[in-house]
């Protein structure tokens, strides 16, 4: 089934965070808050203004997004749990600098 959010909605799947601290201690799934971070699976065309026009949205599918811990609304679709949110919710886009892909 495919799914076409609508207007300035983006649909979102949330990236797990690290199973293990910096000092290496495993952190157990009931300790572990929901990550705050996801990728872009979908998104709408965008809201319209005032006098009718289309505008589109600043993020795009492929996009790494931080956002609020209560954003969006919990969903299932073809078995993968996702997120509906508007685009407002999303606080910022993760750019994956030169350097960062060179230590990757």
């Amino acid at each position: 089934m495919a799914f076409r959010p609508l207007h300035d909605r983006v649909v979102v799947k949330r990236i797990d965070a690290e199973q293990k601290t910096a000092g290496g201690i495993i952190i157990p799934d009931t300790a572990k808050e929901k990550p705050q971070e996801g990728e872009i699976v979908a998104v709408g065309p965008g809201a319209r203004d005032e006098q009718g026009k289309l505008v589109a949205l600043d993020v795009k599918v492929g996009d790494r997004v931080l956002f609020g811990k209560w954003s969006g609304t919990e969903v299932k679709i073809d078995g993968q749990d996702l997120l509906i949110m508007k685009e407002s919710d999303i606080l910022g886009v993760i750019e994956v600098s030169a350097s960062s892909k060179k230590a990757a």
